[in-house]
């Protein structure tokens, strides 16, 4: 019988990337600090232009408004802790607020994953059954579904934290990874019930992540399918063109992921500073890029944002 020498954690260490030097803690962290920029501005110029421009007033633009919202928040939630690590060794979290860290980082998650099944759904029903879509998909249907969304959402993770909170802690406090997350605070419990717990927050990972995907696999794969049902180039470029920038935006948040979860289940182990850059990566850059696709690759934001450039120019030379 082995003895485990058991604590009461009062807080957590957060050391970053792993292994990274020192001197490189001050250009690490200028460039976190550029990235919340861009997703704080890319995110709520987004925002705005839908908010504030009755011409995107549409379900699809409703569907981007959410996902907007969810990148602007996990932004928020995750990286000023980090930069605070770097520029200031700000490296404790206090036990309550990694654990509500946590609790956001995987509900903003969740609710990004079913933003991008609806956006899946919105192209799939406006290519399969055009004359429909004006009566099926609405404002107002689409904003009840988004509601719920957050709403159903931020009650189950609930449960997935308060679950993690029912284990004791052994006296290693050390999170390596930039942000407090289930898998790495599962690493410092302790007690018959952790395998449990981790088996059962797997479980909700793979719901959150599988059940949304196989939707999106299905809705894209038909998608496909009919536009290659299109005889006449132009036009088939044209209903493409309309799904490209759900699509890229969905390849951003689950390539990486499935190629992690692949790469792991075939017994290729990654490092530790190997996965926390990943992860950390895969995690924040859609949240950057997002906005970027949109305003590139979405004609009638274009050229809302290109109108809004040019009313502004004319304030200003007025």
């Amino acid at each position: 019988m082995t003895n485990t020498t058991i604590t009461t954690v009062k807080y957590f260490i957060i050391t970053g990337f792993p292994g990274l030097p020192p001197k490189h803690h001050s250009l690490v962290s200028a460039l976190l600090f550029l990235l919340f920029l861009a997703i704080l501005l890319g995110n709520v110029l987004i925002l705005a232009l839908i908010m504030y421009n009755d011409a995107l007033w549409k379900p699809k633009y409703c569907i981007l408004f959410h996902l907007a919202m969810t990148d602007l928040l996990f932004g928020f939630v995750t990286l000023p802790k980090v930069i605070a690590v770097y520029w200031w060794k700000a490296v404790v979290s206090p036990f309550a607020a990694c654990f509500t860290q946590m609790y956001f980082v995987h509900s903003l998650g969740a609710v990004h994953s079913l933003i991008l099944l609806m956006m899946s759904l919105d192209c799939f029903v406006a290519i399969w059954f055009p004359f429909r879509y004006a009566v099926v998909v609405t404002n107002k249907t689409i904003i009840i579904a988004c509601n719920l969304c957050w709403i159903l959402t931020f009650i189950r993770m609930m449960g997935i934290v308060l679950h993690a909170l029912t284990l004791p802690y052994c006296n290693l406090n050390i999170i390596p990874q930039c942000y407090c997350d289930h898998v790495s605070v599962m690493q410092l419990a302790c007690g018959e019930n952790v395998e449990y717990v981790k088996k059962v927050a797997f479980g909700n990972s793979m719901v959150t992540l599988l059940v949304p995907l196989s939707f999106i696999i299905f809705s894209y794969s038909s998608i496909i399918v009919a536009v290659l049902k299109i005889s006449q180039n132009d036009r088939r470029y044209k209903v493409l063109s309309t799904c490209i920038p759900q699509f890229t935006v969905t390849c951003l948040y689950y390539v990486p992921r499935c190629f992690v979860y692949i790469a792991t289940d075939l017994g290729f182990e990654l490092s530790g500073e190997t996965r926390t850059i990943v992860t950390t990566m895969y995690s924040l850059m859609p949240a950057m890029l997002d906005p970027i696709i949109y305003c590139l690759k979405t004609k009638d934001i274009k050229e809302t944002l290109m109108k809004n450039i040019r009313i502004g120019k004319i304030h200003v030379f007025k």
